[in-house]
């Protein structure tokens, strides 16, 4: 039972997950969570606009990272990957961060392309579901991109069909559009727009109209369900394939919408790191639940990307 540990590096949050891994005769795998934690460091702080990750940003990473490395060394990983998404793409000192985490990390951070990112998340999402409830439309709302994924599950192996990676995401749409505390019908109109066009080229390579469950994945995903169950605090369990109707999804977005930074920020439910940036995320799920007509409801999964690189390693 080998133990291992992922890093996921994106654009708003770093998140760690240790876990031993075992491998059942019939060819399926399971992860059982040793230790798996988030912060909020955003990384991508101001790339869209400046080509440039923020010295502060790195730091802010630094420090996390230095964290993790001495969790995973004392939980007794034996093999660690670390990958790197949307704002590390991005960036023009792009190398300024690669030195960093391999400093601290002792192993070098990979950049994902898009369609990696989109299948280590539907590998991570799908193995707590009914095979039959397939295909599968992963959705990932992350900070500096949002991932589209169809595929299928057997109960032994993830099978993506079609993926596509766009850049929209939470952090994203919020700098670009969303400046007003609450945002103005304007901004919002704005905000959807750009998204409806952004989206449109997964849109075009992704059949979603044979999707017959939609998953999310990813904080802004769990933070909406979160909310929309009227949960008093976090819950990870309560939260885990948790369905959310696509009227109470759209619902709970039009709320956040209308809300300023502080009474966002009085939900408990809502990371602090996250309180200005999760209207812009549920707004992308609004445009997302209007465009997926043949499905009713979202289900919410606790489990994406961080669970794909883990079992990678095997």
């Amino acid at each position: 039972m080998p133990r291992v540990a992922a890093i996921d590096c994106g654009t708003n949050s770093i998140r760690l997950l240790v876990a031993d891994v075992t491998k059942r005769d019939d060819g399926t795998s399971w992860l059982r969570d040793v230790h798996r934690e988030q912060r909020v460091v955003r990384l991508g702080q101001g790339v869209d606009a400046t080509g440039m990750l923020n010295p502060e940003a790195l730091q802010r990473t630094r420090i996390a990272l230095a964290d993790y490395t001495a969790i995973l060394r004392r939980k007794g990983a034996e093999s660690v990957r670390m990958v790197a998404t949307s704002a590390t793409r991005d960036a023009g000192n792009r190398d300024d961060f690669f030195g960093m985490t391999e400093a601290v990390l002792g192993v070098p951070a990979e950049v994902i392309s898009g369609d990696e990112e989109a299948s280590l998340a539907f590998t991570g999402a799908v193995g707590d579901l009914d095979p039959e409830d397939g295909p599968f439309l992963v959705v990932d709302v992350g900070g500096g991109s949002t991932e589209l994924v169809l595929g299928t599950w057997d109960g032994v192996k993830a099978t993506p069909k079609a993926s596509r990676s766009t850049d929209i995401g939470c952090v994203r749409i919020t700098e670009r559009c969303l400046r007003s505390d609450p945002p103005t019908a304007e901004e919002i109109a704005q905000a959807r727009e750009l998204a409806g066009q952004v989206l449109q080229s997964a849109f075009d390579v992704v059949p979603v109209h044979e999707a017959k469950t939609w998953i999310g994945v990813a904080g802004t995903a769990t933070t909406m369900a979160a909310i929309a169950l009227g949960l008093p605090e976090y819950d990870s369990d309560a939260i885990h394939l948790s369905r959310i109707a696509k009227e109470k999804l759209v619902a709970t977005s039009e709320d956040l919408l209308r809300l300023d930074h502080d009474q966002r920020a009085a939900d408990p439910v809502i990371h602090p790191g996250r309180v200005d940036v999760i209207g812009g995320g549920s707004l992308i799920f609004q445009v997302l639940a209007e465009r997926l007509t043949g499905v009713d409801e979202l289900v919410v999964s606790e489990h994406d990307i961080l669970d794909g690189i883990a079992l990678a390693q095997l």
